[in-house]
């Protein structure tokens, strides 16, 4: 079959918007291909910190988790980062804890958290890692920012490629904190 040139440019925006808009999944969310809905049924992610301290996801067990995935070169992620510092200062007392799992170099990482004032745990990502661990959270393309909420009882709310904005945080986050507003 022969398609002429503006089918075929059509065919192709129709892809792209398809993957455009398909990178949200709200309310029952959970990693693409897998059947699990809740964090603590996945292999621990385990990481250090960026003072060589081990963490395991499960030590936020409790607390709606924001687990943003982000590397000192992306762009987007420098745009999301200063809301992310804004929510955990005022939303850590209310159940939020941000988490941000770093795919960059160990000194890159400690430069970007002294000089931007980053106030939520960092843990280091084996960069050659990413993609697998990336793929084992729900972004096969790996995509960054990349952001995973998780509610207290460890169940996947919302998943987000890309910069996750006040909007998806009042409404997919905010529900989840112990707040009055």
């Amino acid at each position: 079959m022969h398609l002429s040139i503006p089918i075929k440019k059509i065919i192709i925006v129709f892809c792209l918007a398809t993957l455009i808009f398909s990178t949200n999944l709200s309310a029952g969310a959970k990693p693409r291909g897998r059947g699990i809905s809740n964090a603590w049924e996945f292999p621990p992610l385990i990481l250090n910190d960026l003072k060589g301290q081990q963490h395991n996801l499960y030590d936020w067990h409790g607390k709606v988790i924001m687990l943003n995935f982000w590397a000192t070169w992306c762009g987007p992620c420098q745009i999301e980062i200063p809301d992310f510092i804004t929510y955990q200062a005022r939303y850590a007392d209310k159940g939020l804890q941000i988490i941000g799992v770093g795919l960059d170099e160990i000194r890159k990482l400690k430069n970007y958290v002294r000089t931007v004032g980053i106030n939520y745990p960092i843990l280091q990502a084996d960069p050659e890692l990413q993609y697998a661990l990336l793929n084992q959270w729900g972004n096969p393309y790996g995509v960054l920012p990349f952001t995973v909420v998780i509610a207290r009882d460890g169940h996947f709310v919302f998943i987000q490629q890309g910069i996750l904005n006040r909007h998806s945080f009042d409404t997919y986050v905010k529900p989840l904190l112990d707040v009055s507003e």
